[in-house]
């Protein structure tokens, strides 16, 4: 595992615009997360059916062991990616706004500040759509209902206690609920379904599900591609969690070990279940036809509450950089009522490809803040720092481009490599004018 220097929490830059409150780091008082709060934060996130159904899809298309090899390597990859943005949130004890605001100018970064509350409110939104359809499919099978208003109850449920989540603490809600009520239960789920399925795998012969082949649909980097998104989709976010760790080494470790081992677990669960279901076969009642499947799914579900307060509380927290005079609290009831509605409301399978398109701007992005912050890079001054801009641009080009050009590559590992490459270039070239973090 890599190591990383043990550097105490930077200051932010000394612009004069930046003596608001979101531009002053946390305070060591206030930093309380171990290794074990960020790995349990991290896992519980990074666990969703979601993520199974993605790998159903992989084993579809890959056969088990091609699947196998992409998900490890773009799990590690990909949370280890995670995990530096992590470290550098430590390092400057600043939010994911204010790291924008440190690579692309104070004034230019609220363009990304903003497109990223819309893709929160979107994802929280679908959050609650995969919940109520979840609990749908759960109140059916147990009672046999299957009434027009289930679903709207079923969202109203969750979103009510999204609402009541986020009238709470952040810090409580990880340290409390997640790390010993809410990680242990969905472990349990977990080992649990991974047991029904490897019995069923057991009892079709191992070698044929090991030596199954994939309908050859996808190439094996742009199925590593895929397994990235899951924990690049959270760079926006983790810094307004990383800042509160004790320790640059145990926020790094906790965050990579927390995130890759359940992205590892549930893509990999995912290429066990449709290994030994027919084709065809639907996820959900896959799961529910397993032995104990109704429990362990529910939990799962209760688990997904975390992803849908992760995107809110962030959210809030970019809200609160925007316009500080309401507060994290405000913003967060306010955002959870707003994502209740579009869940009641909207058609929201049929925006998703709106969200992804969102989501694809932030890829290249932490690819820029990567290359400018880590390791103690300077903190622009400038109200829009025209290089790191361009080299973004460059990126979200490339995101779009590649898949269309050479489909083989994906989308995520190419977009990253050349705006890394660029920004670090840019960094080692350029004259030294910025006043450093």
């Amino acid at each position: 595992m890599m190591a990383l220097p043990e550097a105490a929490p930077a200051a932010s830059s000394a612009h004069p615009s930046q003596f608001s409150p979101q531009f002053i780091p946390i305070p060591a008082n206030d930093r309380v997360f171990s290794f074990r709060d960020h790995a349990a934060l991290w896992f519980s996130l990074g666990v969703g059916l979601l993520v199974i159904q993605i790998g159903a899809f992989l084993g579809t298309a890959l056969g088990t062991q091609t699947a196998l090899f992409a998900i490890v390597v773009g799990s590690v990859l990909g949370a280890a990616l995670l995990a530096l943005v992590a470290y550098i949130g430590y390092q400057r004890g600043l939010s994911s706004p204010v790291l924008m605001c440190q690579t692309l100018g104070t004034s230019f970064a609220r363009l990304p500040v903003v497109l990223n509350v819309v893709q929160l409110i979107g994802w929280s939104a679908f959050e609650l759509v995969v919940m109520r359809d979840g609990t749908t499919a759960l109140v059916k099978d147990i009672t046999g209902i299957d009434a027009v208003w289930l679903p709207y109850v079923a969202a109203l449920f969750w979103g009510l206690l999204l609402i009541g989540l986020a009238t709470g603490s952040m810090i409580g809600l990880v340290r409390w609920f997640v790390g010993r009520f809410g990680l242990p239960l969905v472990i349990l789920s977990l080992i649990w379904l991974t047991w029904q399925f490897g019995a069923k795998a057991q009892a079709q012969g191992w070698d044929a599900i090991w030596n199954r082949a994939g309908d050859g649909s996808m190439s094996t980097l742009a199925g590593i591609d895929l397994v990235m998104a899951m924990p690049v989709s959270w760079l926006p976010l983790v810094a307004d969690f990383a800042r509160y760790g004790k320790a640059g080494a145990s926020t790094f470790r906790g965050t990579w070990l927390g995130f890759a081992i359940a992205n590892i677990w549930c893509h990999a669960l995912g290429v066990l279940v449709v290994s030994t279901t027919d084709v065809g076969a639907d996820l959900m009642a896959a799961l529910l036809l397993a032995q104990g499947g109704l429990i362990a799914l529910g939990l799962i579900l209760i688990d997904e509450m975390d992803n849908a307060y992760g995107d809110i509380y962030s959210g809030s927290v970019a809200l609160n950089f925007l316009h500080g005079r309401r507060s994290i609290r405000f913003w967060g009831i306010a955002l959870a009522t707003l994502a209740t509605g579009c869940a009641l409301f909207l058609p929201m399978h049929g925006i998703e490809p709106f969200l992804l398109m969102l989501s694809s701007v932030f890829v290249p992005l932490f690819g820029v803040v990567v290359s400018q912050l880590a390791l103690q890079g300077a903190a622009t001054s400038r109200r829009v720092n025209p290089v790191p801009v361009a080299i973004w641009i460059v990126g979200i080009v490339a995101f779009h481009a590649c898949p269309a050009i050479w489909p083989q590559v994906g989308s995520a590992i190419p977009a990253l490599l050349i705006t890394l490459i660029l920004g670090t270039l840019y960094r080692v070239t350029r004259t030294p004018t910025l006043q450093a973090a």
